[in-house]
């Protein structure tokens, strides 16, 4: 039997008298680490939320928090060695993670039982996923890392193993299963496009949807008992995000259809949650009708994620896209805007680019006001390498001087500037942060305030600090980078 961990914390006298004689005169606050406690205190208001002094960030356990990330899987939950990789994350500065249901990698388990002859029983349930599932959430709930689930996987249910697919092996394809056939449910053997062509039944088994077909309500049945599992343990943790899709480019009515799925179920077990869609359109935010629906909906899709952008997009354009998004969002009561993934690695030719683009982009996302940032799994991206941990080690020495949620972007307050040389976000007269992708000289407009500010620079390639120095206010002051590798400057009172 685990013997629970308690905590006994003395009041005044504690330090100058015996224990037990202190307990007497001043009273005892006492807790222990038991799963009743666990799950009271994630039943008060200690829940992942919209910050209640600014709601374009994230508040947990009753604090602001600001989400960064970097793991080298997405589906973390199957990951071996799971709990060193959240320790290391935890322990460069790192509170959140990507988790998709998935289960296409070498080594991963399906969600439902397979019998000794391969086949799968969707009426049963594998028992190692779950467990795999599980302690995921148990072990992000006691290191307060934040989970931000995405429900369906496109790349699960199109192409085949190898050219990153699986529906040659997935339990949801007939041929794979004894819980139903081709002929009952409309599906077919193979999906071989890309499933941005959406082209996969799967993904319109909701009535009215264009390809939707009477004979899916089979398919649909079991994807409500995934669900409905999957939500068996999240509900009892406060620390996850519900995003429904990754990537999508299938039409709303599938999203929302699982949106409003999950929340009624939230709701009957009294719980408020945060919860959105994930569109593949959102680099061209302009031309994709669905992605400013999604903007324009702040009561249905409670925080965006805009992850998309992050690939594509690359130094100036990229900042320009972000603050186009923001600036339409502010146009609607104020929520989080979060990047559960940042591209950047192998300069694939979808536009992931270089490693280097990964960091540069996770830094213009922060100075851009985002509230969460989480570089890609490799080769898409930096995973949790030592250009991850540097800018997540240098964002958390940032964050000692002036917190992002404090500032905002303040282009205007810098000149002489090149394009993509350097980015600001400042509470004027207060803080500022300064963002240089690489080396770079500019002038900040300090013309307002007179005081002196404490200026230091902070090493984005190592997370280490830099030289520090005093600022006179009065006048535009010169900046310039000790180097080229890439460099925050924070500037306080």
């Amino acid at each position: 039997m685990k013997i629970p961990q308690c905590r006994f914390e003395l009041l005044s006298f504690s330090g100058l008298v015996p224990a037990a004689i202190a307990l007497f005169l001043n009273g005892m606050i006492y807790s222990c680490d038991t799963a009743e406690n666990r799950e009271h205190a994630e039943n008060s208001d200690a829940w992942l939320k919209p910050y209640a002094e600014n709601p374009h960030y994230w508040e947990y356990q009753r604090k602001p928090v600001l989400l960064l990330g970097a793991t080298d899987d997405d589906n973390l939950f199957q990951m071996n060695g799971l709990e060193e990789h959240l320790d290391l994350l935890r322990q460069v500065g790192g509170n959140y993670i990507r988790n998709t249901m998935s289960s296409r990698d070498s080594g991963n388990v399906w969600p439902f039982y397979q019998q000794v002859d391969g086949l799968y029983d969707l009426d049963r349930w594998g028992d190692e996923y779950w467990t795999r599932f599980e302690s995921l959430l148990k072990l992000c709930h006691e290191r307060d890392i934040i989970v931000q689930i995405e429900v369906w996987d496109r790349f699960d249910f199109s192409r085949s193993m190898g050219i990153d697919g699986a529906w040659d092996v997935n339990p949801f394809n007939p041929v794979n299963t004894i819980t139903y056939t081709l002929e009952e449910t409309g599906l077919v053997e193979e999906y071989p496009s890309h499933p941005a062509s959406d082209l996969q039944p799967f993904f319109h088994t909701v009535p009215g949807m264009a390809n939707y077909d009477p004979k899916l309500d089979l398919v649909r049945k079991y994807q409500e008992k995934f669900v409905d599992k999957m939500l068996s343990y999240t509900l009892d943790f406060g620390n996850v995000l519900y995003c429904m899709n990754n990537e999508t480019s299938t039409p709303v009515e599938w999203g929302n259809y699982w949106i409003d799925f999950i929340r009624a179920k939230a709701h009957e077990k009294g719980k408020e949650i945060a919860i959105t869609d994930m569109y593949d359109s959102f680099y061209k935010v302009n031309e994709c009708e669905k992605c400013l629906d999604m903007i324009a909906k702040p009561e249905y899709y409670t925080f965006l994620d805009i992850s998309q952008i992050n690939s594509r997009n690359f130094g100036q354009a990229h900042w320009d896209t972000l603050q186009v998004i923001m600036q339409k969002r502010n146009q609607y009561a104020p929520r989080p805007v979060n990047h559960t993934k940042i591209y950047g690695g192998g300069n694939y030719g979808f536009g992931s680019g270089s490693n280097e683009d990964g960091v540069e982009r996770f830094g213009r996302n922060l100075l851009g006001g985002s509230a969460s940032v989480r570089h890609h799994r490799p080769p898409h991206g930096n995973g949790l390498n030592d250009k991850a941990i540097g800018i997540i080690e240098a964002t958390r020495k940032v964050e000692e001087r002036v917190r992002f949620w404090d500032v905002e972007p303040a282009m205007e307050l810098l000149s002489d500037r090149e394009e993509n040389e350097a980015y600001l976000a400042a509470k004027q007269g207060e803080g500022y942060i300064l963002y240089f992708p690489k080396g770079g000289s500019v002038k900040l407009d300090l013309s307002a305030y007179s005081e002196r500010f404490s200026a230091a620079w902070v090493s984005v390639a190592t997370g280490e600090w830099g030289e520090e120095y005093a600022v006179e206010g009065g006048d535009f002051r010169d900046v310039t980078t000790p180097d080229d590798s890439g460099w925050y400057l924070v500037i306080s009172e």
